[in-house]
């Protein structure tokens, strides 16, 4: 599997940021941390294995990026407007700088064109920041797996609320969303999925108002939930991705 390791500034956040890319050729993907991860924890926790058949087979180049949680959701002690604006800025970092550098890397690889779209994925709170992104910017994103995520910024913010945070927080900015709203359509153009375990250590409330909320918008967006046995742990979360890429990576 080719490995590449990569350290640039970024202007968004002002400081170094580093990611790995994993394979030669094929799809982009984004892989979102877990809650305070870093790059090479796609690595480290064997996520490479259960991706491995599409990277070794030049289906999907996947770039894991680090969090900033840290320093936004998980910094319970900070002042909340502050942290959120951080996240917002580790927003910016991403669409403004790694899809850019996603896009020209498939590119230079495949041939593909600046339009290619990225799938993004992640588990837990990676999971949250993945739909995040997904819902927000349907334009840059036309696939998302996220797994055992938590779909409201309460989970990070502990019910401070304001125009930002409302931006970041999906069961509350879908809720909101118009019926008309172009981005519905631009949804239903793309393919995503979201899924939950319903077993230790899983909260699936968001996930079954996440589920309302685009049956009654409707948002054609595959939200399974697993059983009563299925855990919030990384055995699962391999089982869900040799489960559910077949369908996203499938064109149809």
């Amino acid at each position: 599997m080719e490995t590449q390791y990569f350290k640039n500034y970024s202007p968004a956040l002002g400081r170094d940021m580093e990611l790995k890319v994993y394979g030669h050729k094929g799809r982009p993907v984004l892989f979102i941390p877990c809650q305070d991860g870093r790059f090479f924890d796609f690595e480290n926790f064997k996520m490479t294995d259960a991706w491995s058949a599409w990277i070794d087979s030049g289906q999907v180049m996947v770039f894991s990026i680090d969090t900033i949680d840290k320093e936004s959701w998980s910094d319970k002690q900070g002042d909340p407007y502050w942290r959120i604006r951080r996240y917002e800025q580790w927003i910016a970092y991403i669409t403004d700088e790694v899809v850019p550098f996603m896009r020209s890397m498939v590119n230079e690889r495949n041939g593909w064109t600046g339009e290619a779209g990225v799938m993004v994925f992640g588990c837990s709170l990676g999971a949250t920041h993945a739909a995040n992104l997904f819902f927000r910017r349907p334009d840059l994103f036309d696939r998302v797996l996220a797994l055992s995520g938590i779909y409201t910024a309460d989970y990070g913010f502990d019910g401070y609320m304001d125009e930002v945070v409302y931006r970041n927080s999906p069961v509350h900015y879908l809720e909101g969303m118009p019926a008309d709203h172009p981005f519905i359509q631009l949804y239903n153009q793309k393919k995503g999925v979201v899924c939950v375990g319903q077993g230790p250590w899983e909260i699936p409330d968001t996930t079954r108002q996440l589920a309302d909320i685009c049956h009654r918008k409707n948002i054609h967006l595959w939200v399974d939930f697993w059983g009563w046995d299925v855990a919030h742990d990384w055995d699962w979360w391999y089982k869900q991705v040799a489960y559910f890429v077949p369908y996203l990576l499938d064109q149809a």
